[in-house]
């Protein structure tokens, strides 16, 4: 298996209802995805949590849907979710301990390795996640 993951990039990819329930419906198929792969799962199944979280929330267009895609090679994992509001870009804050929301990116910039967003193709926006993988890839190592 590692040698067929250093040629082909796993990828897994589904399209969900913009709605709380889509959310957590990312979270379960991309855990139970990486957990197939063998990857370690429990970082990016938060930060895909939170990602989901925001796609339904901020994101939601309504009619329209929003897609994960979580791609794995060697040495890292990538979790992309596109939502069909591209004019509203995340931005970390920090918020008082007083207030209930606000939190998801300071957890994504904390879990992930790096982290970023990706306006298009219009009127979507790409907010994405990656997490280096450095013994997965390698003979014998997991």
């Amino acid at each position: 298996m590692n040698e067929e993951i250093a040629e082909h990039k796993l990828q897994f990819k589904v399209q969900l209802s913009a709605t709380r329930r889509g959310a957590r419906l990312a979270r379960l198929l991309a855990t139970e995805q990486l957990r197939s792969w063998g990857v370690p799962f429990e970082s990016p199944a938060q930060v895909i949590a939170e990602l989901a979280a925001n796609a339904a929330t901020h994101g939601c267009v309504p009619g329209r849907d929003f897609r994960l895609a979580v791609l794995a090679d060697a040495d890292t994992l990538r979790v992309e979710v596109t939502d069909a509001c591209g004019d509203r870009l995340p931005v970390p804050q920090v918020s008082g301990a007083w207030e209930s929301g606000g939190r998801g990116l300071v957890l994504v910039e904390a879990l992930a390795d790096r982290w970023g967003t990706r306006q298009g193709p219009f009127p979507c926006k790409t907010v994405w996640a990656e997490f280096d993988l450095p013994m997965w890839g390698r003979r014998g190592a997991r």
